[in-house]
């Protein structure tokens, strides 16, 4: 099947696809099904974690699928629970012993857990991991800029991309300047906000919607796209699946841009996982 999603390339090289698939909660055989669903309908990112429990679930779809490892680009997340040197070591490697593969085109330090004050050991052990041939290209999740900045004062090196809660209800402004301003990738999960029942009514998504005769979710994800972040919904569906990809025939203007924008509130996170605080395990 012919690209049908556009990439961008990272800072170190590495490129990925601009929408890729989400995993969380997908599991087992019926998970692997949903996975190998998406990857025949075009999707060539697929994210996952330690902590979603189901890289063993990822792995199995990518050998089910006919589409190539090396036409993909797998992610997944160190938790916070092993986030000293030699344990993220050990995890990196569990995460491929899992999976069943030889390397990970991205990983990430899946929260910065400041309270704890290993996320600087962990980014050493992702830079090691990605000298090793273990890994492709290395990053973070909900870092803030004071963390990021932690990170190159003390390594030099810097993430390709931090994966951030971003949707219309938290655009994260100012932390996608800061990406900007230091050539870091955006990653959106929860890109649809689906948590927040009232964003797949909302009457001013609904005009746009109606006007470029798209869904709610496809005018979300294109904002996504024309924000220069990757956002990577997660649906078992086959028909979801396409429809969320089913984006790159038409565009917002900047005054539907601004509008989406706009529906951004002082704090609109889902679950109040606020990085500065937040301790993931």
């Amino acid at each position: 099947m012919a690209k049908i999603v556009p990439e961008i390339t990272l800072n170190d090289g590495l490129t990925l696809p601009v929408i890729g698939l989400g995993t969380y909660t997908l599991k087992g055989n019926e998970g692997a099904n949903s996975i190998q669903s998406a990857i025949d309908s075009g999707y060539r990112l697929i994210d996952s974690a330690y902590n979603y429990e189901n890289e063993g679930t990822v792995g199995a779809a990518l050998r089910r699928s006919s589409v190539p490892r090396d036409q993909l680009k797998i992610t997944s997340k160190l938790p916070g629970r092993y986030q000293e040197y030699d344990k993220a070591v050990a995890t990196i490697q569990e995460s491929l012993y899992r999976a069943n593969l030889d390397y990970y085109d991205l990983y990430l330090i899946h929260w910065p857990n400041p309270k704890q004050g290993h996320y600087v050991e962990a980014w050493q052990a992702l830079i090691d991991a990605k000298k090793w041939g273990l890994i492709r290209s290395i990053g973070v999740c909900n870092f803030l800029p004071e963390h990021i900045d932690t990170l190159v004062k003390e390594t030099g090196v810097k993430p390709s991309v931090n994966q951030i809660e971003l949707h219309p209800y938290f655009n994260q402004a100012d932390q996608r300047k800061y990406h900007e301003a230091n050539d870091i990738k955006t990653q959106s999960w929860s890109p649809l906000g689906r948590q927040m029942n009232d964003v797949l009514q909302n009457d001013n998504l609904q005009r746009i919607a109606e006007e470029h005769n798209k869904t709610i979710s496809q005018v979300i994800l294109r904002w996504h796209y024309q924000l220069g972040a990757v956002s990577i919904p997660k649906s078992s569906s086959r028909v979801r699946q396409l429809e969320n990809i089913s984006i790159f025939d038409f565009s917002l203007d900047e005054t539907e841009m601004g509008l989406i924008s706009g529906l951004t509130r002082p704090n609109g996170r889902l679950k109040n996982q606020d990085p500065a605080i937040y301790e993931e395990f």
